[in-house]
């Protein structure tokens, strides 16, 4: 099922895609809902962010070319930053480079939304605590990472972190691939099994540090051959199973 949030004449929605056309919905997408009878077509009204993210937690340097890299030993503590809610945005909204750069870079990904709390648990059943499945931008400003290996201000401008087109709640995760196209070249094309840190271990992993909640994004990293862009240039980050999340970056 797709869940999708939009704007109508001023209110904020939530309703089911199906196809081309929205079914409202009332109540909550994480518990009790049901349709209202009213529907909309997608083109005719505009599409938000798929819910406004209680945290969002990424991690970075996930991915490999090819299954020979994989490593045979994960990494002890695996690299884990959390980026503002302050900077999402919905589909077709710009993505704004900071005044003080020319360029920044985009990551396609694939964000698991959690739909319940979720403390210590074993990796065999993480995905009893998933409610669903978005596409995502890790937009990135690299030239704001700290020396040090600190990457919070390089990802945590507003506008940063585009997230749709839609919650896809029926996903296999472990059979899709995460892609990007850039002003209509192919940049990024990797299946999630390319993951160095997989899904049920990251998540597994971060709810042994702290406690997941309803509404909390979590970004599990971009395939190689993301790039510097610039102004006016075109993104669609998709994973085809989800949709495409497509954004233009623009200068402040």
């Amino acid at each position: 099922m797709k869940f999708i949030r939009y704007e109508q004449n001023g209110q904020i929605h939530h309703g089911v895609l199906e196809g081309t056309t929205i079914k409202k919905i009332s109540g909550t997408i994480f518990g009790a809902w049901e349709e209202t009878g009213d529907t909309v077509t997608s083109s005719d009204v505009q599409v938000l962010a798929p819910l406004e993210p209680r945290n969002i937690i990424g991690i970075g340097a996930n991915f490999v070319g090819q299954t020979d890299d994989l490593p045979e030993t994960l990494p002890e503590i695996p690299v884990f930053f959390f980026k503002p809610t302050s900077s999402v945005i919905g589909p077709g909204e710009d993505i704004v480079i900071p005044p003080a750069l020319e360029e920044v870079k985009f990551e396609s990904e694939l964000a698991v939304i959690i739909g319940k709390e979720a403390k210590n648990v074993p990796e065999d059943s993480v995905l009893d605590y998933v409610f669903g499945y978005t596409v995502a931008n890790d937009v990135t400003a690299p030239q704001y990472f700290h020396e040090n290996g600190h990457w919070t201000i390089g990802k945590a401008f507003d506008t940063f972190t585009p997230l749709g087109p839609v919650i896809e709640t029926e996903l296999d995760p472990f059979g899709v691939n995460v892609t990007a196209t850039l002003n209509g070249v192919e940049k990024q094309n990797s299946p999630t099994s390319l993951m160095i840190v997989p899904i049920r271990k990251m998540i597994s992993y971060l709810s042994q540090v702290m406690t997941l909640q309803q509404g909390d994004v979590i970004l599990t990293g971009s395939p190689l051959g993301a790039e510097f862009v610039r102004d006016g240039d075109q993104i669609e980050c998709e994973i085809k199973e989800i949709g495409v999340l497509r954004n233009t970056f623009v200068v402040e």
